[in-house]
């Protein structure tokens, strides 16, 4: 259904410059947007675009709003505000409540719920309202899925783990499964470590297609609050990642790594485990955290694949770089004297 810009404004602040009886249908980029679409400039080397737009109106902030040759919403963060519209018409239908006939459910389930083919809820298992079970997910005994949760197909989640409210959880997802542990006996064979813990997990958490979040040995993997995990992410037992914290595809967590609040970890990455990192760290994609980082700020690099031993001679010396640099400027500048004193005699 076609929507106003004076509606949009009404409902997510901003103001609006031009015609507020404008309405759009959907959204678009600058170049790409059509006669019925909103598009939003939240990037200044996109500016060019926006005299040539075709778009409805434009969402950008007001150091731009000044060239804008279509109506515009004017907001200090365009692209936060243009998430939340995106969001907002572009929410998919919740399919109906009820439990399909294929299902398979060994605990109650709240008359709003939707519950899909061939799903399977285990004894004692906890749903509450509005959750939504895709097609062929497990739900282990005794887990629990807060209200207003999405699983999308084939889902698994083992016996006693836990997610919050209003989580979108999408397929392929194992959250549960035995963290790697493992002792090795004298015959040089490994002997399975039971794994008793949970995954714990809390609301509106975003876990992508593929990922696999371990329980814990003893104690429980924790997602706090409004973590984002994208596609392929592999989170080890003991794991804890702090709240509003994002991962992108791929990154791979070794068990008991604490990841402090609101850190990026671009796509790639590594952390090893045991590490600490603290609050407000932004690790780029491909790097490997070998060590604990206990201040906030960005973190890039990786070494070259060479045997260990050389390895660790060519990291000690790869440390005091910057020492080495200051001597080698130091004799420069004892070379140069030594050339000019001999150059005068």
């Amino acid at each position: 259904m076609p929507v106003r810009l004076d509606e949009i404004v009404a409902r997510f602040g901003g103001s609006v410059v031009g015609d507020g009886s404008v309405a759009i249908t959907g959204l678009a980029t600058l170049e790409s947007a059509g006669q019925r679409q909103l598009s939003f400039l939240a990037n200044p080397k996109y500016h060019a675009q926006l005299a040539a737009t075709k778009a409805a109106a434009v969402i950008l902030a007001p150091e731009m709003a000044g060239g804008c040759p279509v109506a515009a919403i004017v907001t200090p963060q365009p692209y936060l505000y243009f998430a939340r519209v995106s969001q907002w018409l572009n929410a998919p239908p919740r399919p109906e409540p009820g439990i399909h006939a294929t299902a398979v459910v060994a605990a109650e389930v709240p008359a709003s719920a939707c519950i899909g083919p061939h799903a399977w809820i285990g004894q004692g298992a906890r749903i509450g309202e509005d959750v939504v079970v895709g097609a062929n997910c497990s739900i282990g005994a005794g887990a629990e899925i807060g209200a207003g949760s999405w699983l999308y197909p084939n889902v698994s989640v083992y016996p006693g783990c836990r997610i919050g409210q209003r989580a979108i959880v999408h397929s392929g997802a194992v959250i549960g499964a035995d963290g790697f542990g493992f002792a090795l006996d004298a015959e040089r064979a490994w002997v399975k470590i039971a794994q008793t813990g949970r995954v714990l997990i809390g609301d509106d958490v975003e876990i992508g297609a593929g990922t696999a979040i371990d329980r814990g040995a003893l104690d429980d993997t924790v997602i706090e609050d409004g973590v984002k995990l994208d596609n392929q992410i592999q989170v080890g037992h003991n794991v804890r990642i702090g709240a509003h914290t994002a991962l992108a595809g791929c990154v791979g967590i070794a068990g008991s790594a604490v990841i402090g609040r609101r850190c990026t970890v671009g796509g790639g990455a590594i952390i090893l485990g045991h590490l600490s990192i603290a609050d407000d760290v932004h690790v780029s994609a491909g790097t490997l955290v070998a060590k604990s980082i206990g201040r906030a700020g960005s973190y890039t690099g990786t070494v070259p694949f060479m045997a260990h031993e050389d390895w660790l001679k060519n990291f000690a010396r790869l440390r005091h770089l910057d020492a080495m640099a200051d001597k080698i400027r130091a004799l420069e500048a004892r070379l140069a004297a030594l050339e000019q004193g001999k150059n005068e005699s």
